[in-house]
């Protein structure tokens, strides 16, 4: 798939084609870009159940035309009883990666999706909330045919998640993995999204709808409780940015891995690399990579408790040093530790130019596997990322915010176009994003064409131990061998792998014209008109 759709008064794209129709379907009716996008994330909390839910959190950047990108926090603190006392009360010597007790921190995605509904309005946009979550909720009263992807990822993650309450009556409930193609719904969430559109999304933390979820989680043992709900609050933030040659690209702050995303083409963009797909792209791009992390993983967590401003890592003189640390011909020594995750990124730009890049997490496939029993939908396990010993960033405690792979990117490059894109994928979502940024906004590649290329990913994914350099199998093998040659422990993959992510991006031209792109790795569509 190398075509790039191409439209004039909107674009949507999403890793799923009946969320795309959704958002689609949003701006034919004349709502923006914020208002289209949270009728994707609705449906794909539906249609894509192993991948997204309601019961997790969510970042955005939004933009009108000119303007400063607005960064809307939908993270979930820790909940008050999330001490490492209680974890050892329990018997446990770390968080576990599944089950009550990974479920321990507030779901906030639906506060961000309120935040960006009232952002919305300020621009301008009136349909109401009610509206914007009907094609999600027919979707699960009525039904929709499962994907390939979710019967593979059932049937591979359940001896894991068979024990958290709810997940096999909701997931498997003929007692084995739906098959491709067959139908499945989920009345319980029908009903609960048909009440975020009648009650508002504030009614999941303060309203009636909060306390029959307060009721849920205390049904299945988990540690959030009904203050906790009661005080979270989504938050508008300043999103980061830095200069590369030709663009300003921006990223969310902590506690989101974007520092690490902006830092990656930073650095790379110092090398001076001129060519797409050779040895010093690929090669420059993932040794970028291990710098970058190597500052994530040590300042990256709880904003609140983080003893650097991550800005400071943005700033010319830090980049150049990092840059200079990176050897042109070999590979730095690897691993270190890395992040598994499940998520769904997904764009929109309307005909004035408004856009929305948005990313919405369980964190693993299905999250924490406990479905709440009367509201029907399943909490995320994103608090599994909690250290419970130390005292940096990352340890857990009342209010604390997780570490998040989740990045929104956003770019407006020097000629006026605007490009948002982004990716699931844990680990891989900074290499992702920089592998399509490079290809397309540095050496002119097709946007679809720039997605549908061969992609790489270094250290973990999806569960999988191995840490290793993951080639798709799609390089040429001269490349192959050049690279190992210079010390990268390569792995090759299938030539079209989910592990590499699901990718989108959508670009606005200064002329109005819209270019879509979606992941033939995904089952979605860029859609415009």
């Amino acid at each position: 798939m190398l075509n790039t759709p191409r439209a004039r008064r909107g674009m949507v794209t999403s890793p799923h084609h009946l969320a795309s129709e959704a958002g689609l379907r949003i701006l034919r009716e004349g709502g923006n870009a914020i208002e289209a996008t949270i009728a994707m994330a609705a449906t794909l909390a539906v249609v894509y159940p192993h991948m997204t839910a309601i019961g997790g959190d969510g970042f955005w950047l939004v933009a009108q035309p000119g303007k400063a990108p607005v960064a809307i926090d939908a993270c979930g603190g820790a909940a008050a009883a999330a001490t490492p006392e209680l974890y050892a009360a329990n018997g446990f010597d770390a968080v576990p990666w599944r089950g009550p007790m990974a479920a321990n921190t507030v779901a906030g995605t639906i506060s961000g999706w309120g935040e960006a509904h009232a952002i919305s309005g300020e621009w301008g946009g009136t349909l109401p909330m009610s509206r914007l979550v009907e094609e999600a909720a027919w979707h699960a009263e009525h039904g929709f045919a499962v994907t390939r992807s979710q019967e593979e990822l059932t049937a591979a993650k359940a001896p894991e998640l068979l024990a958290s309450p709810g997940f096999s009556s909701t997931f498997m409930p003929r007692g084995a993995p739906p098959r491709e193609g067959s139908l499945m719904a989920f009345p319980a969430l029908a009903a609960t999204l048909k009440r975020i559109g009648t009650e508002g999304p504030d009614s999941f933390y303060r309203g009636a709808l909060a306390r029959d979820i307060a009721a849920d989680l205390a049904a299945v043992g988990a540690p959030v409780s009904a203050e906790d709900l009661a005080r979270h609050r989504a938050s508008r933030r300043e999103a980061l940015s830095v200069p590369v040659k030709g663009a300003s690209l921006f990223n969310f702050p902590p506690p989101t891995q974007g520092l690490a995303s902006l830092m990656i083409l930073a650095l790379f963009d110092r090398l001076g690399v001129t060519e797409a797909e050779g040895f010093d792209h690929i090669h420059g791009l993932v040794e970028a990579t291990k710098q970058a992390f190597l500052v994530r993983d040590r300042i990256i967590g709880d904003p609140g408790s983080m003893a650097e401003d991550p800005a400071l890592w943005l700033q010319a003189d830090r980049l150049d040093a990092l840059a200079a640390r990176i050897d042109r011909q070999r590979a730095l020594g690897w691993p270190r530790p890395s992040e598994a995750g499940d998520t769904v990124w997904l764009g929109a730009i309307d005909g004035q130019g408004n856009a929305a890049s948005f990313i919405q997490s369980i964190y693993f496939e299905f999250g924490s596997g406990c479905v709440m029993p009367q509201t029907g939908f399943v909490w995320q396990n994103r608090g599994a990322s909690f250290l419970l010993k130390g005292d940096g960033p990352r340890r857990i405690g009342p209010g604390r915010k997780p570490f998040h792979t989740l990045n929104p990117a956003m770019a407006r490059l020097d000629d006026g176009r605007l490009m948002v894109y982004g990716t699931m994928g844990g680990e891989g979502q900074p290499q992702t994003q920089s592998a399509l940024f490079t290809r397309y906004a540095m050496f002119g590649q097709g946007l679809q064409a720039a997605i549908t290329a061969p992609r790489w990913l270094l250290g973990k994914t999806w569960g999988e131990n191995s840490v290793t350099l993951k080639l798709e199998s799609r390089f040429d093998p001269d490349l192959v061998a050049r690279l190992r040659a210079a010390g990268h422990d390569i792995e090759l993959l299938e030539p079209f792998t989910s592990t590499m992510g699901h990718a989108g991006a959508i670009v606005r031209h200064l002329d109005g014209v819209l270019e879509g792109a979606t992941d033939p790795r995904s089952d979605g569509a860029a859609s415009g008109f």
